[in-house]
C-alpha cells in the first residue's frame, strides 16, 4: 500500500444527493474529504442535489463515491463514472443494482444455499393474515432504501398492513422478513479479507434509523464478543455473501444471530456510512488502519480492479 497516494491529484468527492439519507451523505462525504485535502489532494465536493454537477466531474482523475442510498448507491452514478470513463471507488454498477434491491440480494443467497431470513413481498393485494401465519413475526422493509429507513416490525395482520403502508411511502418494493430474536452484527469487508466483526446493541426493538445515528444508548463493540472460532466463520460467511452479489473494494454486511447460534445474512451495504462514527473506519481502526489507509486501500484497490488494463 503506497504511504499517500493523493498528493497533488484532483479527487471528486460525491456526496449529498436526493435520497431521504442525504444528510448521513454530506457528513460521511465531507469526513472523507477532509481527510483526503490533509493528505495534499485537491477536493471537488460534488453533491448530485446541484445543478449541472456532472461538469465537475470533468476536472477529476477519481472520484469517491460517499453518495447513499437510491442515486449513488444503485447503480445509476456508477453508470455515469462509467461512460465518462472516470475512475470510483467501490462496487461496479451490477453488485451495487443488486445490492440495492433488498429481495434479488435475498434471492441470490438463497439460491447460493446460504442463510438468511425467509420473507415475503407485500404489495397492496397481499393476504396480510397469510403472511403472518407463514412468517409469524416479521420486520417490514423498503426493498430499495438504506439506513433502516421506513422499518417496523408486526406480529399481527392489522400491524403488518400498517407497516406496509408506511414502508411503500418510501417507494415501490416492500418485503416482511421473519423476525429473528438475537443479536445484530456487522462485518466490514475491505479487498478479500475481513475487517473486525462489530456487534450492535440497542435499547429499542431493532437496529432503526434512531439508533444508527440519534441514540446515544447504542453500543457498539469492537471486536465484538465472539471467540476465534466464531469470528472466522462469521468473517467466511460475510466474505461469501459479498463475494456471491459480485461485491468489489469495500463494503459492509449486516447479520444477525439466532439463539441457538446460527448466523442469518440480512443485507450488504456497498457505500457504507464514512462519518467520523460509523462502523467501517471503527473497525478499521481496530484492524490497525487509520482513516486515510483505509481511503488509500480504496483507492488503489479500485484502481486494480478494473483499471489496471
Amino acid at each position: 500500500m503506497t504511504a499517500n497516494p493523493f498528493s497533488g491529484k484532483t479527487l471528486a468527492v460525491m456526496l449529498g444527493g436526493t435520497a431521504a439519507e442525504r444528510s448521513i451523505s454530506l457528513e460521511s462525504g465531507e469526513n472523507v474529504a477532509r481527510a483526503l485535502e490533509q493528505a495534499g489532494a485537491q477536493v471537488l465536493r460534488v453533491d448530485t442535489a446541484e445543478e449541472g454537477w456532472p461538469e465537475q466531474l470533468k476536472e477529476a482523475s477519481f472520484a469517491f463515491n460517499l453518495l447513499h442510498g437510491p442515486g449513488g448507491e444503485d447503480g445509476t452514478v456508477q453508470g455515469l463514472f462509467e461512460l465518462m470513463k472516470l475512475p470510483y471507488s467501490g462496487c461496479d454498477l451490477m453488485a451495487s443494482a443488486l445490492t440495492m434491491d433488498k429481495v434479488r440480494t435475498k434471492w441470490l443467497w438463497q439460491g447460493l444455499g446460504l442463510p438468511t431470513p425467509a420473507f415475503h413481498q407485500l404489495t397492496s393485494e397481499t393476504n396480510w393474515q397469510a403472511v403472518i401465519e407463514a412468517l409469524g413475526t416479521v420486520f417490514v422493509k423498503p426493498a430499495l432504501e438504506g439506513s433502516s429507513l421506513g422499518m417496523s416490525k408486526a406480529g399481527n395482520a392489522q400491524d403488518l398492513e400498517a407497516a406496509y403502508r408506511h414502508a411503500s411511502t418510501f417507494g415501490a418494493g416492500v418485503m416482511a422478513e421473519q423476525f429473528v430474536s438475537g443479536p445484530e452484527y456487522t462485518v466490514a469487508i475491505l479487498g478479500d479479507r475481513a475487517l473486525p466483526s462489530i456487534r450492535i446493541d440497542v435499547s429499542g426493538d431493532f437496529y432503526d434509523f434512531d439508533a444508527k445515528y440519534h441514540s446515544a444508548e447504542t453500543r457498539f463493540t469492537c471486536p465484538s464478543d465472539l471467540v476465534a472460532e466464531e469470528e472466522a466463520a462469521l468473517s467466511e460467511l460475510a466474505l461469501a455473501a459479498f463475494a456471491a452479489v459480485g461485491g468489489e473494494v469495500w463494503g459492509r454486511v449486516d447479520v444477525i444471530r439466532e439463539a441457538a447460534g446460527a448466523w442469518q445474512l440480512l443485507e450488504v451495504n456497498t457505500v457504507p456510512g464514512m462519518t467520523s462514527h460509523s462502523l467501517v473506519p471503527l473497525a478499521a481502526k481496530v484492524a490497525g488502519l487509520s482513516l486515510l489507509d483505509l481511503l488509500t486501500e480504496i483507492y488503489e484497490q479500485s484502481l486494480e480492479v478494473r483499471y489496471a488494463n
